[in-house]
């Protein structure tokens, strides 16, 4: 259940997800007609129909800030649990609106409604079955596409000549320090920090990859995972993500400064 599984973050194309599933659901009722949906005449299809299919998309966007939250919660990481986790509170959610819908708007409380038993077996759970898969397929289509497109901003740190080098994401990386004739790099994989020694110059890295901050001339970092600065008897030090500690020379300390103040300002 810890196992990843592809998600796209982006609100804009949960929103299309959401478009698509009220497109569904109308164009679903309308020529299907289930169970008493072919009792409405045309007039009163046009009314409750789109209804219906505004009610799935609504519910779709309110679950949205629980989706984001445990987003949040399994440090920008989606699972298959997480997904799991999102369908059930989706379903919940939409069997309780649904049913006061159907009573309150449908029925106007009318004492000869459905039974809540009937409603669910009959009628609710035959409409998740048919609306789960539309929002799984948009889903993990989107997971997808979001997990190619990161694949391509990919970065590849190289070794000299037949040495391994390193391919990831440009924010994973947090930090590169010499050692000898090598560097090592600090890196998160997944939530997991790791390091990893490579057979390069730490100048070459710093050459090819402007976008890293020089701090010492044995350290560079990656801006996106300072968090503060450390300073004690004139020495200076940056801290960062998983507390990793780097010390600042005062041949770097202004231009330090001033990347990290314009980054974080």
């Amino acid at each position: 259940m810890k196992q990843n599984y592809p998600f796209d973050p982006l609100l804009k194309h949960h929103l299309i997800i959401g478009l698509l599933l009220a497109i569904w659901v109308f164009v679903f009722l309308y020529f299907t007609e289930p169970l008493d949906v072919n009792e409405f005449n045309d007039s009163e299809k046009l009314i409750y129909l789109p209804a219906y299919g505004f009610i799935a998309c609504l519910l779709y966007y309110i679950c949205l800030p629980f989706q984001n939250w445990l987003y949040r919660k399994c440090k920008n990481q989606w699972f298959i649990l997480s997904e799991l986790s999102f369908v059930m509170v989706f379903s919940i959610v939409g069997i309780i609106v649904l049913r006061l819908f159907y009573l309150h708007v449908i029925m106007d409380w009318h004492p000869f409604a459905y039974s809540f038993s009937y409603h669910l077996k009959s009628i609710l759970l035959p409409a998740l079955l048919t609306v789960l898969p539309i929002i799984l397929i948009g889903r993990f289509a989107f997971g997808r596409y979001h997990e190619k497109r990161l694949d391509d901003q990919k970065i590849e740190i190289k070794g000299e000549g037949n040495y391994e080098g390193l391919r990831l994401h440009f924010n994973d990386l947090i930090s590169i320090n010499s050692s000898d004739n090598y560097i090592e790099i600090h890196y998160l994989s997944g939530i997991e920090l790791k390091k990893t020694l490579i057979r390069n110059k730490l100048s070459s890295v710093d050459e090819e990859f402007p976008e890293l901050i020089r701090t010492h001339r044995s350290h560079i970092i990656n801006p996106y995972h300072f968090r503060q600065w450390h300073t004690e008897n004139g020495k200076h030090t940056l801290v960062l993500n998983h507390n990793i500690k780097i010390p600042v020379s005062k041949t770097y300390l202004q231009n330090v400064k001033s990347v990290l103040y314009s980054a974080t300002n």
